[in-house]
């Protein structure tokens, strides 16, 4: 029935894409069905981001766009939750009369009585914070989704309050999951076929840390690696303050952890790093780096860089540019600086025109595309242990991930997808690579 079909537009970054998973799952048992045409649904949910100040207007703009599965007389529940409702609470029913429903980060496990009440016409916002160790209990497990990769929760929350973040006011105090559980959880994804795991939380470095019974992060990889079945670990997202010698030495010696890791630096000047409270220096942040590529050959670094934080000089800015070239990362992402409501930062004085900032970020991304073709070229004749997760945009392509991350393309017979296959690369691009079976 088209009155019980759900469309979710998913914003932002990994923990939103597992949440997302979630709702899913939750309002299955209500009878609603995914589908990927709003016009069709009988329910539209945006899940939202506000780490970012572009991030929070394509959301205000888009809820703009949906005015329309209001009007001549068509019913279609409309939500928002994530980030965005966090932060803003019943203010956007205010904003948005035709809004039905807000729930916030800590509020997954009301959704479906929400949708219940948004069926007989009542509006509802929940933006409640649950700051104790049972918060995770309240979301339900994934169901139904028969893929060969997954996300498992392993802790909410961050602690580290960096002068510009606007996590912890969205997201809330760091709360780890409790290890027994994420290992039934991960034994049970392995019974179903899934092959990789990808641990996630705001801040994983710091998972069990408040908890004298629980294991480090280092260890719970440990764990997570003695499971039959799981073959690939990867996790996200990291804070260098807390990345451990433990966690790096995991890199060399459990070779179910990929050779991949996303590192966010923020800035390349200790000045700017000071301002933004990041708690370490760039030359600790380089010695993190040095001591992963010795333990791992062949690691590669993902990371993160703002551009424009108050104060920022050319010569700080000059700093980033050479800690790119140091470091090497395979992909960055990159965003001009934008205060955040109730941030420190927010209360800093800006110097640079929106004009400067973003001729600064085009410089920075032009460095980084030459540096990505670099290292995407360095793979042409290697040969890649590739996890085929299925077709590919190309008749008769296959598409799977190596060891990397990077996206691996090539020609063979569909019977392959679950399984490992030994790829010789044939051609590099900016984001994926080309190869032959061997």
């Amino acid at each position: 029935m088209p009155d019980k079909q759900l469309y979710i537009e998913t914003f932002g970054c990994q923990m939103n894409v597992n949440d997302s998973e979630r709702i899913v799952t939750m309002l299955a048992d209500l009878g609603y069905a995914p589908t990927n045409d709003p016009s069709d649904a009988g329910m539209i949910l945006l899940n939202t981001c506000s780490v970012r100040g572009g991030a929070e207007e394509k959301v205000y703009k888009r809820l703009e766009n949906l005015r329309i599965y209001k009007r001549d007389g068509k019913s279609q529940i409309i939500g928002v939750g994530g980030c965005v409702a966090q932060q803003e609470g019943e203010a956007l029913l205010r904003k948005f009369p035709y809004l039905d429903l807000v729930f916030g980060t800590h509020n997954l496990h009301l959704l479906p009585d929400m949708v219940r009440d948004a069926e007989r016409g009542e509006r509802r916002s929940e933006t409640g914070f649950i700051d104790n160790d049972r918060r995770l209990d309240l979301f339900p497990s994934i169901k139904g989704q028969s893929r060969l990769s997954r996300f498992v929760t392993v802790m909410q929350g961050c602690d580290n309050f960096c002068s510009y973040c606007i996590v912890p006011f969205v997201r809330g105090r760091e709360i780890s999951r409790r290890s027994a559980d994420i290992l039934a959880e991960v034994r049970q994804l392995a019974d179903e076929g899934v092959m990789e795991v990808v641990l996630l939380g705001q801040n994983v470095n710091s998972y069990g840390l408040k908890t004298a019974s629980e294991p480090t992060f280092a260890e719970l990889i440990r764990q997570v690696a003695d499971v039959t079945g799981i073959e690939r670990i990867r996790f996200t997202t990291s804070h260098p303050k807390d990345m451990s010698d433990e966690l790096i030495a995991c890199f060399g010696d459990v070779p179910k952890l990929c050779g991949q890791m996303h590192l966010p630096a923020q800035s390349g000047s200790d000045a700017v790093l000071k301002r933004m409270k990041r708690g370490y220096t760039r030359d600790s942040y380089l010695e993190k780096v040095r001591k992963l590529k010795a333990v791992r050959p062949g690691m590669v670094i993902t990371g993160d860089m703002i551009v424009g934080f108050p104060g920022e000089t050319e010569e700080d800015f000059e700093l980033t540019l050479t800690l790119m070239a140091e470091v090497r990362y395979i992909d960055l992402f990159s965003f001009v600086y934008s205060p955040r409501p109730g941030t420190k930062a927010a209360e800093l004085a800006e110097e640079l025109t929106r004009g400067q900032k973003i001729e600064r970020l085009e410089r920075l991304q032009e460095r980084q595309r030459g540096i990505t073709r670099e290292i995407s070229r360095s793979y042409l004749g290697t040969l890649q242990k590739v996890m085929v997760e299925g077709e590919g945009k190309r008749p008769g392509q296959l598409s799977g991930k190596a060891d990397s991350g990077r996206i691996v393309n090539f020609s063979a017979d569909s019977g392959l997808i679950g399984s490992f296959v030994d790829v010789r690369i044939i051609q590099a691009y900016q984001n994926s690579l080309l190869g032959e079976l061997v």
